[in-house]
C-alpha cells in the first residue's frame, strides 16, 4: 500500500517537528556543556602559559567550580528524566490466548494498513482508543514477541511484539459495537503505529514524555528543604524544557495523526462514518451508567460486576427512547465486538473494577466492598440506600429536638420513624417557638480531595444515594430557597455526612491497601505494573452537592421507604436513570417536583397530593437500617 500525498505531507511535517523537538534537547545540552568547554579552554592555555596571571587563574578556578556544579545539575536532570515513570493509563491487558480472534483481527488490519502490528492489547474504562509507549523500564519488560515479519522494503523492521505500543481501546466500545464497527474505529489508531516506529518521532516522544514524569516527581511533596530546594530547581528547568517543544510537539502529534487518517481513509471507509455514531451514541450511554448507576452502589461499598453488559442494556434503552437512535436497534442481531475474546464476562468483571478503582478509590476485598449482579442491584443497593438515608434523616431529627410521634398522643402503632414527622417538622410555621437552631460545622475534619465520595444530581423520580460528600453547612450558597426549619435540617445532615465520612476515612487509613483478587488468583485483572493505590479515585465523577440537595435526597429516600412499606411499591432499576420507585412494575412520576416544593417553599400540598393518589401513609412507620 503506498501511502497517498496527504499522508506524505503529514509524516513529513511530523518527522520535521519531531527533529525541532530534538534540536530543544541538544542546545539544553550545549548550555549545560558550554561552562565545561570555557574551563577547558582556560585549563589549556594555563598550562601552554598563553592565559597566564593571577587574573586568568581567578578565572580557571571560577569557571571551573561553575562547570562541574552545572554538569553536576545536568547529570541529575538527565537521570532523573531518563528513570522518571512516565504516565501511563490503568488498564486491563488481554492476553493474547484469551483473545486471539481479536489479536488476528488487528493484525490482518496491520498488514494491510502497511504498518507494524501493536505489541499488546488493553482495555480501558472509557470511550476512547489510543496507542501508548509502554517501553519505559518502569513500567516492566514488554511481553516477549511472538513472531517477526521481514522488513517493509524501503521502511523500519515490524516487529510483532515486545518494542511495539500498546493498542488501549475502551471498553465499551467492545461491548457496544459490532465487529466491522469496531475494525473501522481502530482503523486510524492502528495507523498510527507506523509513524510510531520512526527514530526521530520515537525519540522526541520518549524526550516528552520524560521531562512530563520529571516534572511530576518535582511537584511530589518533600520535608527535607535541601530536598525541596533541588526539585525547585528540577521542575523550572523541565518546564522550561517543556515550553519550548510544546508547539513542536503538539504539531508532531497533529502531523501523526493526519498521516495516520490518510493511511486509513482506504480500509472501512463508508463503515467507519457510521461507527462514529455510534461512538457519541456510547459516550452517552457510558457516562449516565457511571453517575446514575454505578455510583450509588460504590457507595454502598458494592461494585456492579459487569458494567459493560449494563452499558449495552442503557444503549439499548436509549436507542429505544430517542427518536434519533431510530434503527440502531436493528445491528444489534450483528456480531458483536465481545465475541472476540474468549471469556468476556471474566474481561467485564475485571475492567468494571478498575472502573470502580479510578472513579471512587474504594478496596476490592472485604465484607463492605463485594461485587453485585444487575438481578440483586434493587435490592442490594436502591433498598439499602433509601433506608440508609431515611435513618440519617431520622437521627438528624433526633439530634435537632424534634419530637417522635409517641411523644405526641398520637394513635398507637405509630411511635416509629414515619414521614409524618418529617413533613411536620419542614411545614411548622418559621416563629415556632420549637424550631431548633442550626447545627455548628462539624468538628471533624470534611474529606479529603484524594478520595471524594461525590454524588450526581438526581433525576425525576430517581432515588438519593448514601455517602455523599457534605458541602459546609456555613458556606452553603444555595439554601436561600429553603425554609428555616429546612435550612437546619439540611445543615444537620452536611455535619452528620461530614462525620460519617471523616471516620470512614480514619478507618480506612489504619488499614493495608488490599491487593486486587486478580493479582491473587492469577486471573484477569488490572494491569499491577501500572497501578499506583496513593493516586486513586482519578477522575471522581460529581462535584459535591449542595445543603439543598442533600435535603432533597434525603426527603426523597424518606418518602420512597413510605411507598414501599405502606404502598407495595418496590425498588427498581433504570438503566438511564438509575434507582426508581416502581408502582406496579411502572415507574413512578412526578415525586422530584413535590419534594422540591416542599423544601423551598414549606408547602407539602403537591407531595400529599401525590401520596394520596397512590395509597402512601404518612404516618404509618417504616423499616430503616
Amino acid at each position: 500500500m503506498t501511502g497517498t500525498g496527504g499522508e506524505e505531507m503529514g509524516a513529513q511535517a511530523a518527522r520535521s517537528r519531531a527533529l525541532a523537538v530534538l534540536r530543544v534537547r541538544s542546545r539544553a545540552l550545549a548550555v549545560a556543556l558550554l561552562p565545561a568547554a570555557v574551563a577547558v579552554v582556560l585549563l589549556v592555555g594555563g598550562a601552554t602559559g598563553r592565559l597566564a596571571g593571577s587574573g586568568w587563574d581567578a578565572a580557571r578556578w571560577t569557571v571551573s567550580v561553575v562547570a562541574v556544579l552545572v554538569l553536576a545539575a545536568a547529570a541529575a536532570v538527565a537521570l532523573v528524566v531518563a528513570r522518571s515513570r512516565p504516565a501511563a493509563t490503568p488498564t486491563v491487558t488481554i492476553a493474547e490466548e484469551s483473545a486471539p480472534d481479536l489479536y488476528r483481527m488487528v493484525r490482518d488490519l496491520a498488514d494491510r494498513l502497511d504498518v507494524p502490528a501493536p505489541s499488546a492489547i488493553a482495555l480501558t474504562p472509557d470511550c476512547d482508543s489510543w496507542l501508548e509507549d509502554r517501553t519505559h523500564p518502569a513500567h516492566g519488560p514488554p511481553p516477549a514477541p511472538r513472531r517477526t515479519d521481514p522488513a517493509v522494503p524501503g521502511g523500519p523492521a515490524r516487529p510483532r511484539g515486545g518494542a511495539g505500543p500498546v493498542l488501549v481501546i475502551g471498553s465499551p466500545f467492545l461491548w457496544w459495537m459490532r465487529v466491522g464497527e469496531l475494525r473501522a474505529v481502530l482503523a486510524p489508531v492502528v495507523a498510527g503505529t507506523g509513524p510510531s516506529a520512526h527514530p526521530d518521532i520515537a525519540a522526541a516522544r520518549r524526550f516528552i514524555r520524560g521531562l512530563d514524569a520529571a516534572v511530576a516527581v518535582a511537584s511530589a511533596d518533600r520535608r527535607n528543604p535541601l530536598a525541596r530546594a533541588a526539585c525547585a530547581g528540577l521542575g523550572r528547568v523541565c518546564r522550561l524544557l517543556l515550553r519550548a517543544c510544546r508547539v513542536h510537539a503538539a504539531q508532531m502529534e497533529r502531523g501523526v495523526a493526519s498521516a495516520a487518517a490518510e493511511r486509513a481513509q482506504a480500509v472501512d471507509y463508508g463503515l467507519r462514518i457510521a461507527a462514529q455514531e455510534q461512538v457519541g451514541l456510547a459516550y452517552a450511554g457510558w457516562d449516565r451508567l457511571l453517575t446514575r448507576v454505578a455510583l450509588p452502589a460504590w457507595r454502598m461499598g458494592r461494585w456492579p460486576s459487569r458494567l459493560d453488559v449494563g452499558v449495552v442494556a442503557a444503549l439499548t434503552e436509549l436507542s429505544r427512547r430517542d427518536r434519533l437512535a431510530e434503527g440502531f436497534a436493528s445491528r444489534l442481531g450483528e456480531r458483536p465486538a465481545c465475541d472476540l475474546l474468549e471469556e468476556p464476562g471474566a474481561m467485564d468483571e475485571a475492567v468494571s473494577l478498575l472502573t470502580a478503582r479510578l472513579f471512587h478509590g474504594g478496596p476490592e476485598t472485604g465484607p463492605d466492598w463485594s461485587p453485585v449482579d444487575w438481578d440483586e442491584y434493587p435490592e442490594e443497593v436502591v433498598d439499602r440506600t433509601w433506608r440508609t438515608d431515611a435513618a440519617r434523616l431520622h437521627r438528624v431529627l433526633d439530634t435537632l429536638g424534634v419530637r417522635r410521634a409517641a411523644e405526641e398522643d398520637t394513635a398507637p402503632g405509630t411511635e416509629g420513624p414515619t414521614l409524618a414527622r418529617v413533613l411536620d417538622h419542614l411545614t411548622a410555621p418559621a416563629d415556632d417557638p420549637a424550631t431548633p437552631p442550626a447545627p455548628a460545622a462539624p468538628t471533624t475534619p470534611p474529606p479529603t480531595a484524594s478520595a471524594p465520595r461525590t454524588a450526581p444530581h438526581p433525576p425525576t423520580g430517581e432515588a438519593p444515594a448514601a455517602g455523599d460528600t457534605p458541602a459546609h453547612p456555613e458556606d452553603d450558597e444555595d439554601l436561600g430557597g429553603t425554609t428555616t426549619r429546612g435550612a437546619a435540617l439540611a445543615a444537620g445532615l452536611s455535619a452528620q455526612l461530614a462525620r460519617e465520612e471523616a471516620a470512614a476515612q480514619r478507618a480506612g487509613a489504619g488499614t493495608a491497601a488490599p491487593t486486587t483478587p486478580a493479582a491473587a488468583t492469577g486471573a484477569v485483572g488490572p494491569d499491577a505494573a501500572l497501578w499506583d493505590d496513593g493516586a486513586l479515585p482519578l477522575l471522581p465523577l460529581q462535584p459535591p452537592r449542595s445543603g439543598r440537595e442533600i435535603l432533597t435526597a434525603h426527603i426523597t429516600a424518606m418518602v420512597c421507604c413510605a411507598a414501599m412499606d405502606t404502598a407495595g411499591a418496590t425498588p427498581g432499576l433504570d438503566w438511564l436513570d438509575g434507582p426508581s420507585l416502581l408502582f406496579d412494575g411502572a415507574r413512578a412520576a412526578d415525586l422530584a417536583p413535590s419534594v422540591l416544593s416542599l423544601v423551598e417553599t414549606g408547602d407539602p400540598g403537591p407531595l400529599r397530593d401525590w401520596m394520596t393518589e397512590l395509597g402512601i401513609r404518612p404516618e404509618k412507620p417504616v423499616r430503616l437500617v
